[in-house]
């Protein structure tokens, strides 16, 4: 691959999951990616490792090309700075000393802001000279207020839920019957359950926290949360970890498990459904053979822009009108510093007719669609569809046979509808198919794939991939719950 290759911003990253039992090099968020580079006309480039979690390389250094070799010395350096990454305590240590922690008098609980750790009597001393704040009963039982948010933004940056959308989440799966709730990255959520549980007011719910945030392993056991990766189905403390997975997808005592993903929003969707589909098939061994059931019910939170790369991957879902807000999100949330209706939807394998979005939020049941939508999504007689995505009311264009946007007119000349400032003569397609060079087509329809459909994430002219020894992975910008 020449220069000219890299500085070409017409190709696009495949994420490959190679065959066999080849094992990837780690780095510290766990096992790495195999991408590719896939050219306009369908030529494959070369093959490189880089960090499945982050998507910039100034936030993981990690990267090696396919079929290079690598000195033993340099192996021993990998190893010493993944060590050097891990977490101060093991989760078993983490646990006894919130026993600790819980048991002393309230004014001698202490929180090292500098650190996120809760400090146990004999360690303030050392801290002496970092910001230190008392902790109260009730944070510790929400944890997510008292940690501060991660805020790199291309990482790992820390959106949390709203109390409300925590709570409609909860009471929706409380009223289909879900006992058991597995957490993937919704500190929020796992909250709620346990504040719910002491209240005892309700039927009691069990959960269990993923999350890459290892600072919530002080605040739980070692059945209540996990040290993971979603990028790469990866646990930080290997098969002890696994177990206590496969211990709470088993259903018994007609406990059903649901699972409720809210990943980063910059991450690709290919890595993060596979790793659900993993854990949809851990979920499936565990089951009886009379289950009937053949997916494990989930529930996938993403902007709804999303949803074509997500029904590539996941066909058996569809995606709900309910907006998701977030606490501490300059835009996804309601109010007068944030934008009117949020991007963020539920994407799900349980049937959208028997999920009830609240009336008083402005959604309404569709009875033609068998399902509820938002107030400004009227149905379409000739889509035979509520067609709007993001919360506004479309409209049906007869040239494109389709709805779309109220802002967007149709074009004579790129035969479409399209924002009127547009581009004029650049029609969709134009670039054409990465595998075989068609202008007729896009990749993902390509008849000489072979059903094989990949999701591609494409780099914008300025981000691209410059430097041909070390490309820069991921520009998309992110979100972490």
């Amino acid at each position: 691959m020449d220069a000219t290759d890299a500085n070409d911003d017409t190709f696009g990253i495949d994420v490959i999951f190679p065959d066999g039992d080849k094992t990837a090099p780690c780095c510290p968020h766990g096992p790495t990616l195999l991408f590719e580079k896939v050219g306009k006309g369908g030529e494959k480039g070369r093959r490189f490792y880089a960090c499945s979690a982050c998507r910039d390389r100034k936030d993981c250094k990690f990267f090696q090309w396919e079929d290079e070799k690598v000195s033993e010395a340099r192996h021993l350096a990998r190893e010493e700075v993944n060590q050097s990454k891990r977490p101060l305590f093991t989760q078993k240590q983490y646990c006894s000393r919130f026993k600790k922690f819980a048991s002393l008098p309230l004014d001698e609980m202490k929180f090292c802001q500098d650190c996120q750790l809760l400090l146990l009597p004999g360690e303030r001393e050392a801290h002496s000279s970092h910001r230190s704040t008392a902790v109260t009963a009730a944070q510790l039982r929400r944890p997510s207020v008292l940690l501060r948010p991660l805020a790199n933004k291309k990482s790992n940056a820390q959106y949390l839920f709203t109390d409300h959308s925590s709570h409609f989440l909860l009471d929706t799966l409380a009223s289909l019957g879900y006992r058991k709730v597995l957490c993937v990255g919704t500190p929020r959520l796992q909250e709620l359950i346990k504040l719910r549980n002491l209240e005892q007011k309700h039927e009691p719910i069990k959960s269990l926290l993923l999350d890459i945030d290892f600072r919530y392993a002080q605040f739980y056991s070692q059945d209540e949360f996990c040290h993971y990766n979603m990028f790469n189905h990866y646990f930080f403390d290997g098969e002890a970890s696994s177990k206590v997975l496969q211990a709470f997808l088993t259903e018994s005592d007609g406990d059903k498990v649901v699972m409720v993903a809210d990943p980063p929003f910059g991450g690709l969707v290919k890595p993060l459904a596979n790793s659900f589909s993993l854990i949809s098939q851990t979920w499936r061994k565990l089951q009886s053979p009379d289950s009937g059931s053949a997916d494990m019910p989930m529930i996938w939170i993403f902007p709804y822009f999303f949803e074509p790369r997500i029904l590539e991957c996941l066909p058996s879902f569809a995606m709900l009108d309910y907006q998701v807000d977030y606490d501490n999100h300059p835009l996804y949330k309601h109010g007068k510093t944030g934008r009117k209706h949020s991007p963020v939807r539920l994407f799900t394998n349980i049937s959208l007719g028997d999920i009830v979005l609240p009336k008083e939020e402005g959604y309404r049941f569709c009875s033609l669609c068998q399902r509820f939508v938002s107030s400004l999504n009227r149905h379409c007689a000739k889509c035979n569809v509520c067609p709007s995505k993001d919360g506004r009311e479309w409209k049906h264009c007869s040239a494109c046979e389709k709805c779309v946007k109220p802002s967007w007119r149709h074009c004579q000349s790129c035969g479409r509808c399209a924002l009127p400032d547009h581009p004029c003569g650049k029609a969709q397609g134009k670039e054409g198919c990465f595998n075989c060079g068609s202008l007729t087509h896009k990749c993902k329809q390509c008849p000489l794939k072979g059903g094989h459909r990949a999701n591609r994430h494409r780099p914008n002219a300025k981000g691209g991939f410059k430097n041909v020894s070390r490309p820069r992975v991921f520009k998309a910008k992110a979100k972490r719950k």
